[in-house]
């Protein structure tokens, strides 16, 4: 079983039911490709280092998750570099 986590920013022009309709979507996205123990934090609006996409800010949130295979996350990748309401994410695999 491997561990992963998860981050990504959801662009700052969407309103609050639609910033939480996306985290839900890509949540889903995971259960539905054979991840299990998914946990979302959201840790809020903040303001980037530099304009990414011509924002400043955006709503940053942490998925972690376990998994058999990649088959979850690479189907996550997929369609968060698809997606215009993310801005940019992050994937890494935890260490035991």
């Amino acid at each position: 079983m491997k561990n992963y986590e998860i981050m990504f920013i959801v662009r700052p022009t969407l309103s609050e039911d639609e910033i939480k309709k996306v985290a839900s979507s890509f949540e889903k996205v995971l259960k539905d490709n054979g991840a299990t123990d998914i946990k979302v934090d959201s840790m809020g609006q903040r303001e980037l280092a530099y304009e990414i996409k011509d924002f400043k800010s955006g709503y940053y949130y942490v998925m972690t998750c376990s998994s058999n295979d990649d088959k979850a996350v690479k189907e996550f990748d997929r369609l968060a570099l698809i997606s215009n309401d993310i801005v940019r994410h992050l994937i890494t695999k935890l260490e035991k």
